[in-house]
Order: structure tokens, then sequence, then C-alpha cells
């Protein structure tokens, strides 16, 4: 039994991270599409506007399209765990917070969550494209040309940019608050959700028959269910920053994406923003306010996955346990 709850806790958690990063890519490449692309009628608020556009851009550029920049979406992530390991480890900032943490630890914490998102930046760049630009005019991309790029967009060499492109320096600030308020809002969140599932377990006290199976959804479910809700919460509540914050990235880079009202034929994105300010005054003045929430319906589709693979973990762990006990 003791192999068994081990042998669940490791597919539990498997099947959250499959779902997360490979089978929600899809949702995350058009989320990001619409996001950038200023020219779009319709903002696909929905999730059955999403569904259609994506099933008109698998059927004329084939699954691969859906999944691009997947690799890169990878490599980012390691490059930020490598990073903030790397700086807690020789400088003072805390990578966990200790039972009894102060505000000079808070601020030491958050931090280094910001310094790891400004310096995992151009490669969070450089993915972006990836996962944005159309299947139709690229080259296949090798699994590392997001490393290069990032480093050849820090040094100024590669790709030519056009003369639209925004410093690095411009987009530090909107970077590391995205970052940092992604961070804030899914701990809080999570800490809240996991104190209210653990207060109704201690009520609901399970009978001996159950007790093995009960325990076992006790000890995992609630974990995947906060952290899910964290990021779900954190998610909607920064969308529009979101939105800005990928047309900063992707200003000047000239990249082509699909044009996301038809599912074929492709837009090349020619932006003028300034800065932060200037993109979101923009944005209001003519896409109006749901401009900012471009593409939202890609959000509801990813975390509906997360729901249904989810409770079909629950389903296939429950049989499993009560047959073997």
């Amino acid at each position: 039994s003791e192999q068994l709850n081990r042998f669940a806790g490791f597919g539990i958690g498997l099947a959250s991270l499959f779902t997360e990063n490979v089978l929600a890519h899809p949702c995350i490449v058009l989320r990001r599409q619409c996001q950038v692309n200023y020219h779009a009628r319709n903002y696909h608020l929905t999730p059955f506007t999403i569904v259609n556009i994506m099933y008109s851009i698998n059927k004329t550029q084939g699954p691969r399209a859906l999944w691009k920049g997947m690799g890169s979406t990878f490599i980012v992530q390691g490059i930020t765990l490598g990073t903030e390991g790397i700086i807690s480890e020789f400088t003072p900032l805390p990578r966990e917070l200790s039972h009894k943490w102060n505000l000079k630890q808070i601020s030491g914490h958050l931090l280094l969550k910001g310094l790891t998102h400004v310096i995992a930046m151009p490669f969070y760049s450089a993915s972006l494209i990836e996962t944005v630009q159309s299947e139709i005019i690229r080259d296949n991309p090798g699994i590392l040309d997001c490393v290069k790029e990032g480093i050849g967009r820090v040094v100024g060499m590669g790709v030519p940019h056009s003369k639209r492109l925004l410093p690095l320096m411009v987009l530090t600030f909107p970077t590391a608050l995205h970052g940092v308020l992604h961070y804030v809002i899914s701990s809080i969140i999570q800490k809240i959700v996991l104190f209210i599932l653990k207060r109704d377990n201690s009520h609901n006290l399970p009978t001996e028959s159950s007790t093995s199976v009960q325990s076992m959804l006790d000890a995992y479910f609630p974990e995947l269910i906060a952290s899910f809700a964290a990021s779900l919460c954190a998610d909607v509540m920064l969308y529009p920053l979101e939105t800005v914050l990928h047309r900063l990235h992707i200003q000047g880079t000239r990249t082509i994406i699909d044009n996301t009202d038809l599912g074929y034929e492709v837009l090349p994105i020619n932006t003028q923003y300034e800065g932060m300010r200037d993109c979101i005054n923009t944005i209001k003045r003519e896409e109006g306010m749901l401009g900012f929430y471009k593409g939202f319906g890609a959000v509801i589709v990813q975390y509906t996955l997360h729901v249904a693979v989810l409770q079909f973990t629950k389903i296939i762990y429950s049989t499993l346990l009560q047959n073997v006990s």
C-alpha cells in the first residue's frame, strides 16, 4: 500500500504536469496569437470561437501549428529555475520563506523572483516569438534556437530586427511586474484554498473501510486543486497586463502570425508603442477595454482541460485503490 501511495502521488503529479505543459499548449499558442493581433476583429472571448479557430488552423497547417514553441517554453522554465537557484545560492536572497518570515525576508524573496524574470526575459521573448510565429513561413527551428536568439537579443546580434524593436531596458519593468504579481497572487490563493480544503477535510472523518482511499485522495488532491485555483486566478487577474507585455515583447521582431479571424492567411505585426503606458492607452483607444482580453476563450479551454484531467485521474485512482484494498 505504501508503494502504491508513492506511485499514485507520482502519477497524479505527472498527469497534472502533462496537462499543464503539453495538452494545454495549443491554448497557450492561440491565446498569445490573439493577444498580439491588434488587427483582429474577432476577440475570441469565449471557448467556442477559440475551438473553432483551432480546428481551422489544424486543418490548413496540420497539428504542428498548434504545438509550436513547446520545446522553448520548457527551456525558459529551466532557465528560470536554474537562475533562481544560482542567485539564491550566491546572494542572501531567500528562495523559500520560513514560517517566521518578516518584511525583510519577503522583500528579498520577491526581489529574487523579479531578478529571475529579468534575466530570463530575452529567452522568454525568443520563446514567445516561436509560439506566435506562423508555421507557414517558418523554417524548422532547432531546439536551442531560443537560447541562441535570447543571447543574440542581449548582445544585439543575430536576427535582423526593425527600428521599432524596444530596448530590453524598456521591457524590464513590465516583465518583472508581471512575474512578481503572478507569483504573489498565486501564492496567496494557493494558501487560502489549501487552508479551506484542509479545514473541510478535518470535519469529514472517514470510516474505517474508506480510510486508505480517502487519506490518499486527501493527501494529493488538495495540493493539486489549490495550485490549479492559484494559476487560474493569477492568469485571469493579470490577463490585461499579459496582453500588454506580449505586445511590447513582440514589437519590432518582424514576426508574422496567423490570421486569428480566419484561421488561414498570415499577418505582420507592425505596432509602434513607445512603452507600457503608451501600449495601454493605444489598446484602450483603438480596441476598447475588451481589447485587453483578446483570446480569453483559450484560458477557459485550458482550465477546463485541467479540470477534466484532474477528475479523470481521481476516478482512475479511486478505482485502483478500492480494487487493491
